[in-house]
Protein backbone atom coordinates (compact mmCIF):
# COMPACT_ATOMS: atom_id res chain seq x y z
CA UNK A 1 0.00 0.00 0.00
CA UNK A 2 0.73 3.25 -0.64
CA UNK A 3 0.03 6.79 0.10
CA UNK A 4 0.15 10.33 -1.30
CA UNK A 5 0.51 12.94 1.06
CA UNK A 6 1.45 16.53 1.93
CA UNK A 7 3.55 18.47 4.14
CA UNK A 8 5.29 21.77 3.82
CA UNK A 9 3.60 22.22 0.42
CA UNK A 10 4.87 19.75 -0.79
CA UNK A 11 3.41 16.42 -2.25
CA UNK A 12 5.22 12.96 -1.25
CA UNK A 13 4.28 9.44 -2.34
CA UNK A 14 5.67 7.09 0.55
CA UNK A 15 4.89 4.00 1.53
CA UNK A 16 5.76 1.80 4.72
CA UNK A 17 9.84 1.94 5.36
CA UNK A 18 10.46 4.53 3.22
CA UNK A 19 12.45 7.38 4.65
CA UNK A 20 12.10 11.11 3.44
CA UNK A 21 12.90 14.31 4.70
CA UNK A 22 10.15 17.27 5.19
CA UNK A 23 9.89 20.71 6.31
CA UNK A 24 10.62 21.00 9.71
CA UNK A 25 8.70 19.44 12.20
CA UNK A 26 7.31 20.72 15.54
CA UNK A 27 8.81 16.96 17.37
CA UNK A 28 11.66 15.55 18.19
CA UNK A 29 13.89 13.11 17.71
CA UNK A 30 11.97 9.81 18.37
CA UNK A 31 8.61 10.59 18.37
CA UNK A 32 5.63 9.06 16.60
CA UNK A 33 4.05 11.66 14.35
CA UNK A 34 1.15 11.75 12.07
CA UNK A 35 0.54 13.13 8.86
CA UNK A 36 -3.56 13.68 8.48
CA UNK A 37 -3.11 15.24 4.51
CA UNK A 38 -3.54 12.54 2.65
CA UNK A 39 -4.46 13.21 -0.55
CA UNK A 40 -4.67 9.48 -1.94
CA UNK A 41 -4.07 6.10 -0.96
CA UNK A 42 -3.51 3.06 -3.54
CA UNK A 43 -3.67 -0.40 -3.38
CA UNK A 44 -6.54 -3.06 -3.78
CA UNK A 45 -9.15 -0.12 -3.44
CA UNK A 46 -7.44 3.09 -4.39
CA UNK A 47 -8.70 5.93 -2.61
CA UNK A 48 -8.80 9.84 -3.80
CA UNK A 49 -9.52 12.38 -1.79
CA UNK A 50 -11.35 15.70 -2.57
CA UNK A 51 -9.33 17.22 -1.67
CA UNK A 52 -7.81 14.88 1.44
CA UNK A 53 -9.39 11.10 2.10
CA UNK A 54 -11.51 11.44 5.17
CA UNK A 55 -10.15 8.87 8.07
CA UNK A 56 -6.74 8.58 6.10
CA UNK A 57 -3.31 8.94 8.07
CA UNK A 58 0.29 8.20 7.69
CA UNK A 59 2.24 7.81 10.62
CA UNK A 60 5.63 8.27 10.99
CA UNK A 61 8.92 8.23 13.31
CA UNK A 62 11.13 10.88 13.82
CA UNK A 63 14.93 10.03 13.09
CA UNK A 64 16.73 13.31 13.19
CA UNK A 65 16.45 17.60 12.56
CA UNK A 66 18.59 18.32 10.11
CA UNK A 67 19.72 21.20 7.75
CA UNK A 68 19.88 20.89 3.56
CA UNK A 69 22.43 21.66 1.77
CA UNK A 70 23.98 25.70 1.57
CA UNK A 71 22.34 27.85 -0.73
CA UNK A 72 24.61 30.51 -2.04
CA UNK A 73 21.90 33.50 -3.27
CA UNK A 74 23.49 37.09 -4.64
CA UNK A 75 21.98 40.30 -3.77
CA UNK A 76 22.34 43.81 -5.93
CA UNK A 77 21.10 47.14 -4.75
CA UNK A 78 21.11 49.74 -7.12
CA UNK A 79 21.00 52.87 -7.68
CA UNK A 80 21.37 55.12 -4.29
CA UNK A 81 23.57 52.24 -2.45
CA UNK A 82 25.33 49.79 -5.40
CA UNK A 83 25.96 47.14 -3.02
CA UNK A 84 26.80 43.79 -3.67
CA UNK A 85 26.56 40.75 -1.33
CA UNK A 86 26.41 36.93 -1.03
CA UNK A 87 24.21 34.98 1.46
CA UNK A 88 23.83 31.58 2.71
CA UNK A 89 21.43 29.73 3.93
CA UNK A 90 20.17 26.30 4.63
CA UNK A 91 17.01 24.82 5.00
CA UNK A 92 15.61 23.38 8.03
CA UNK A 93 14.51 19.57 7.75
CA UNK A 94 13.38 16.76 9.68
CA UNK A 95 14.17 13.32 8.35
CA UNK A 96 11.47 10.75 9.17
CA UNK A 97 10.80 6.85 8.78
CA UNK A 98 7.19 5.76 7.53
CA UNK A 99 5.84 3.56 10.06
CA UNK A 100 2.21 2.66 8.93
CA UNK A 101 -0.59 3.76 6.34
CA UNK A 102 -3.76 3.98 7.78
CA UNK A 103 -6.52 4.19 5.37
CA UNK A 104 -9.54 5.13 7.80
CA UNK A 105 -9.39 5.48 11.78
CA UNK A 106 -6.60 7.72 11.73
CA UNK A 107 -8.38 10.86 13.62
CA UNK A 108 -9.06 7.90 16.58
CA UNK A 109 -5.73 6.67 16.33
CA UNK A 110 -4.13 9.39 19.35
CA UNK A 111 -0.68 10.18 17.38
CA UNK A 112 0.17 13.83 17.56
CA UNK A 113 -0.55 15.45 14.37
CA UNK A 114 2.86 16.34 12.35
CA UNK A 115 2.90 20.18 12.41
CA UNK A 116 5.47 22.56 10.06
CA UNK A 117 7.81 24.61 12.09
CA UNK A 118 9.43 25.12 15.43
CA UNK A 119 7.43 27.11 18.15
CA UNK A 120 3.73 26.16 17.27
CA UNK A 121 1.27 23.96 18.85
CA UNK A 122 0.35 20.29 18.59
CA UNK A 123 -2.55 20.64 16.10
CA UNK A 124 -5.69 18.18 16.43
CA UNK A 125 -6.30 15.87 13.19
CA UNK A 126 -8.37 17.64 10.61
CA UNK A 127 -11.34 15.18 11.38
CA UNK A 128 -11.82 16.55 14.94
CA UNK A 129 -13.55 19.59 13.38
CA UNK A 130 -16.61 18.44 12.31
CA UNK A 131 -18.63 18.11 15.07
CA UNK A 132 -17.82 21.69 15.75
CA UNK A 133 -19.39 22.22 11.85
CA UNK A 134 -22.61 20.34 12.75
CA UNK A 135 -23.16 22.21 15.56
CA UNK A 136 -23.13 25.49 13.68
CA UNK A 137 -24.92 24.18 10.63
CA UNK A 138 -28.24 23.05 13.37
CA UNK A 139 -27.71 26.67 15.49
CA UNK A 140 -27.77 28.77 12.37
CA UNK A 141 -31.48 29.07 11.78
CA UNK A 142 -31.82 30.33 15.51
CA UNK A 143 -28.71 33.01 15.13
CA UNK A 144 -30.74 34.93 12.29
CA UNK A 145 -31.68 37.51 14.96
CA UNK A 146 -28.00 37.64 16.52
CA UNK A 147 -26.34 38.64 13.18
CA UNK A 148 -25.53 42.31 13.55
CA UNK A 149 -23.50 41.40 16.96
CA UNK A 150 -21.65 38.87 15.10
CA UNK A 151 -20.21 41.24 12.64
CA UNK A 152 -19.58 44.24 15.28
CA UNK A 153 -17.93 41.09 16.91
CA UNK A 154 -15.33 40.40 13.74
CA UNK A 155 -14.66 44.14 13.41
CA UNK A 156 -13.45 44.53 16.89
CA UNK A 157 -11.43 40.95 16.69
CA UNK A 158 -8.37 42.44 14.71
CA UNK A 159 -8.53 45.48 17.58
CA UNK A 160 -8.24 43.33 20.82
CA UNK A 161 -5.41 41.24 18.63
CA UNK A 162 -3.38 44.16 18.39
CA UNK A 163 -3.72 45.38 21.73
CA UNK A 164 -2.64 42.21 22.71
CA UNK A 165 0.71 42.32 20.85
CA UNK A 166 3.75 44.86 20.45
CA UNK A 167 3.93 48.07 19.58
CA UNK A 168 5.21 47.61 15.86
CA UNK A 169 5.80 50.94 15.03
CA UNK A 170 8.70 51.14 16.91
CA UNK A 171 10.53 49.10 13.74
CA UNK A 172 12.37 51.23 11.03
CA UNK A 173 9.88 51.80 8.48
CA UNK A 174 6.77 51.25 10.12
CA UNK A 175 4.02 53.62 10.04
CA UNK A 176 0.39 52.83 11.41
CA UNK A 177 -1.01 51.62 7.94
CA UNK A 178 1.71 48.78 7.22
CA UNK A 179 1.07 47.96 10.98
CA UNK A 180 -2.50 47.71 9.85
CA UNK A 181 -1.36 45.35 7.36
CA UNK A 182 0.75 43.43 9.48
CA UNK A 183 -2.04 42.87 11.76
CA UNK A 184 -4.09 41.58 9.46
CA UNK A 185 -1.60 39.29 8.16
CA UNK A 186 -1.37 37.56 11.68
CA UNK A 187 1.22 39.31 12.76
CA UNK A 188 1.22 41.30 16.12
CA UNK A 189 4.74 40.32 18.38
CA UNK A 190 8.35 41.25 17.69
CA UNK A 191 8.70 37.14 18.27
CA UNK A 192 6.60 36.49 15.14
CA UNK A 193 9.17 38.91 13.11
CA UNK A 194 12.33 37.89 14.95
CA UNK A 195 11.28 33.83 13.79
CA UNK A 196 10.98 34.73 10.26
CA UNK A 197 12.81 32.34 7.61
CA UNK A 198 13.52 33.71 4.30
CA UNK A 199 10.59 32.47 2.71
CA UNK A 200 8.42 33.81 5.34
CA UNK A 201 10.04 37.22 4.48
CA UNK A 202 9.32 36.26 0.57
CA UNK A 203 5.63 35.86 1.58
CA UNK A 204 5.67 38.59 3.61
CA UNK A 205 7.23 40.88 0.84
CA UNK A 206 4.13 39.74 -1.52
CA UNK A 207 1.01 40.55 1.38
CA UNK A 208 3.32 44.19 2.09
CA UNK A 209 3.72 44.99 -1.51
CA UNK A 210 7.36 46.50 -0.44
CA UNK A 211 9.55 44.12 -1.65
CA UNK A 212 13.05 44.25 -0.07
CA UNK A 213 11.60 46.55 2.79
CA UNK A 214 11.89 44.08 5.28
CA UNK A 215 15.89 43.49 5.04
CA UNK A 216 16.36 46.67 3.62
CA UNK A 217 14.81 48.16 6.98
CA UNK A 218 16.63 45.24 8.85
CA UNK A 219 13.28 44.50 10.69
CA UNK A 220 14.31 40.56 11.69
CA UNK A 221 17.83 41.97 13.45
CA UNK A 222 15.51 44.84 15.31
CA UNK A 223 12.64 42.44 16.25
CA UNK A 224 15.51 39.86 17.92
CA UNK A 225 17.25 42.91 19.76
CA UNK A 226 14.16 43.92 21.20
CA UNK A 227 12.82 40.11 22.14
CA UNK A 228 15.77 39.55 23.73
CA UNK A 229 15.44 43.17 25.48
Amino acid sequence: MFAVMKTGGKQYKVQSGDTLRVEKLAANAGDKVQFNEVLMVGGDKPQVGSPVVSGAGVQAEVIEQIKGPKTINFVKRRRKHSSKRTKGHRQQLTLVKITDILASGADKSGVMAAVNGAGFGIAAAPAAAKPAKKVAKAEAPKAEAKAEPKKEAKKAAPKKAAAGGDDLKQLSGVGPALEKKLHEAGVTTFAQIAAWTPEDVADMDEKLSFKGRIEREGWIAQAQEKTQG
